[in-house]
């Protein structure tokens, strides 16, 4: 929790500027995907009674790594990052349900067959994201309040 929002203190100065360069490199070469997806979770997460919830099939400590190295520690809280490494998407959206309750909304965004197929089997609604324009769609429909 400590490096949660400053990454770069844990880097030291060399290799925080190396890994700024290369932030700014990447999102030059997206059209500032990673800037507009920060948009998108900063809005969701000062909303009232809203939080994010990473699921990954990536394994738990690479994936917190990357939450760091990306910037969304401020987003993701360490409690709302799941691996489904070991038991699959659904299972996680399961353990999900079963810790923030039924009343809840839960909505799906992501780019894959595996969270589209545990989304519709927990009727979730899935908002996909193939490309720079489903990510800026995301941001206008969170904007102008459809979800």
């Amino acid at each position: 929790n400590n490096y949660r929002n400053s990454v770069g203190g844990l880097l030291g100065p060399a290799k925080r500027e190396l890994w700024l360069q290369l932030r700014a490199d990447l999102e030059q070469a997206t059209d500032n995907w990673l800037t507009l997806a920060c948009k998108c979770l900063n809005m969701i997460n000062s909303r009232e009674n809203c939080v994010n919830v990473l699921v990954t099939t990536t394994q738990l400590v690479p994936a917190l790594v990357k939450v760091l190295l990306y910037g969304l520690g401020g987003v993701f809280p360490i409690e709302n990052i799941y691996s489904a490494t070991k038991t699959g998407k659904e299972t996680c959206f399961e353990k999900i349900k079963q810790r923030f309750g039924e009343r809840c909304t839960y909505v799906v965004i992501g780019d894959g067959q595996d969270e589209e197929a545990a989304a519709k089997a927990k009727n979730y609604p899935f908002w996909r994201i193939s490309g720079h324009s489903d990510i800026a769609a995301l941001y206008n429909a969170l904007d102008m309040g459809f979800l």
